[in-house]
């Protein structure tokens, strides 16, 4: 009788166990591919500067959000062309925004940022940011976002200056 009982709770256990991980979280299973054609999830930085960037508060441009690290190979090679292309498309309405998933800490982004001339916000991403946007797995990753605040595309990893470039001119052409 008593193994039964064990085994019975075992039983109830597991299949809890089950439909808890199949359940839906808020950021459980969201990829960033996911967002695309969905509103861009909210936040709030303090960029290098100490002043705060909410992205809502860029509604009415096209908003670039690229993840990267200090330590990315591939991060410092996309940066220079971020950094050419908030020049040439700055004023029709482009606002990228840099957010560092980096564990060195301030001042190893600070010095990337200044480096590497970077002309847009930076700041240091957490957790729940990177979370909201489908768990960021590689870096860099990168989000074009339409003036209307919806997620145009998402890119995992570095492509080439060209492709960036298409997608922010489809970002900018966004209502």
């Amino acid at each position: 009788m008593k193994s039964g009982a064990v085994f019975f709770g075992v039983a109830i256990v597991l299949l809890a166990s089950i439909f808890y991980l199949a359940k839906p979280h808020a950021t459980r299973w969201k990829t960033p591919n996911d967002l695309i054609g969905k509103p861009a999830p909210d936040f709030t930085l303090t960029d290098l500067n100490g002043n705060s960037v909410q992205l809502s508060s860029l509604r009415g441009k096209a908003v670039v959000v690229n993840f990267w690290a200090s330590w990315c190979g591939p991060c410092k090679e996309e940066t220079p062309w971020l950094v050419e292309l908030q020049k040439q498309y700055g004023p029709a309405g482009l606002q990228i925004v840099g957010i560092a998933l980096d564990d060195s800490g301030h001042g190893a982004v600070a010095d990337f940022a200044q480096e590497m001339r970077i002309n847009y916000p930076v700041m240091i991403g957490n957790d729940s940011v990177a979370d909201s946007y489908g768990g960021v797995q590689s870096l860099p990753t990168t989000f074009y976002i339409g003036r209307n605040g919806q997620v145009a595309n998402s890119v995992l990893g570095v492509i080439d200056k060209a492709h960036i470039e298409q997608n922010i001119t489809r970002a900018l052409q966004q209502p």
